[in-house]
């Protein structure tokens, strides 16, 4: 058995732990993304910059709490976060897709809108914050040693957290009026309409979920790396991976797939440079569009 393989080996559990961590960051991201395009039909190349600026809204809401708050601290700020980037998305819609879809602009045209809102907000947010990466205020807290793996607390509040999203947004799709109704409109939007769904209180829904959910996502990986102006463009090719990968349109396909891309990225860390690990959600992704291009799942609600 030679060397490199052996450093592999020792390695293997902590770059499994790291890639479940940067799985779960992406399984809710994805899931706001395949959620749009699943019932909007919306392929939101700004998905990323909307993770950007949740997490921006965070770190300020991070630095204007009180301290005595202590580590509840950056917890309450990422929900803050989450609920200010809902409200931009809502304008958004209300700006821009609201009256695209009463046009019946073609996907080509919402692709590029949606390229340029990426381009205006992540300019933005260089314009109000700076261009330098960024921390949030957090108290130090020791690793946590389990069996002889060193886990950073906030790794285990991220994928802890993450668990629990997806468990709420499995309940609300399987077990409420609005996730049946989100789950017909996917199906059929002119047949969902006629049966007397508000098609228009769904699409507010939607846009809650995938904003909130991308969001969190957005503020918990500030927590891992930094707060930047370009994480979340740098994240929306693993998460259109993920969505592909799993299915589009299908939330439960597009996690799956957010977990296997995350745990393969951190995987090929000791035999490629770390710059050059999105090429493997770029590899994996032609591989599923190759082979089996419907996804792993079927790309359904």
């Amino acid at each position: 058995m030679n060397a490199s393989l052996l450093d592999f080996l020792s390695q293997f559990p902590q770059l499994l732990v790291n890639g479940i961590a940067v799985g779960s960051i992406i399984a809710l991201a994805a899931v706001g993304l395949t959620l749009t395009y699943g019932i909007l039909r919306l392929a939101n190349f700004a998905h990323g910059d909307y993770m950007t600026l949740g997490a921006y809204f965070a770190l300020t809401a991070n630095f204007l709490l009180p301290e005595a708050l202590g580590g509840m601290r950056i917890w309450i700020a990422i929900a803050v976060g989450a609920v200010l980037m809902i409200g931009v998305a809502l304008l958004a819609e209300k700006l821009l897709w609201s009256p695209m879809r009463d046009r019946r602009s073609t996907s080509t045209t919402l692709i590029i809108i949606s390229i340029g809102l990426a381009l205006f907000l992540r300019n933005g947010i260089i314009l109000l914050w700076g261009a330098n990466n960024q921390n949030y205020a957090l108290p130090v807290a020791d690793a946590v040693n389990l069996f002889g793996i060193r886990i950073a607390q906030s790794r285990l509040v991220v994928v802890g957290l993450a668990i629990l999203a997806i468990l709420g947004l499995h309940y609300l799709l399987q077990n409420t009026k609005i996730g049946k109704a989100m789950r017909a409109v996917a199906d059929n939007v002119d047949l969902a309409r006629v049966s007397g769904i508000n098609v228009e209180n769904i699409v507010i829904w939607t846009w809650v979920l995938a904003a909130g959910l991308t969001a969190v996502g957005g503020g918990m990986y500030g927590l891992i790396t930094a707060v930047r102006p370009n994480m979340g463009w740098f994240l929306i090719l693993p998460m259109f991976a993920s969505v592909i990968l799993g299915g589009i349109g299908n939330p439960y396909g597009a996690i799956a797939g957010a977990y296997v891309i995350g745990i393969a990225q951190e995987l090929s860390t000791p035999f490629i440079p770390s710059e050059y690990k999105l090429g493997v959600a770029l590899l994996l992704m032609i591989v599923v569009l190759l082979f089996r291009p419907q996804g792993i799942f079927r790309g359904t609600l």
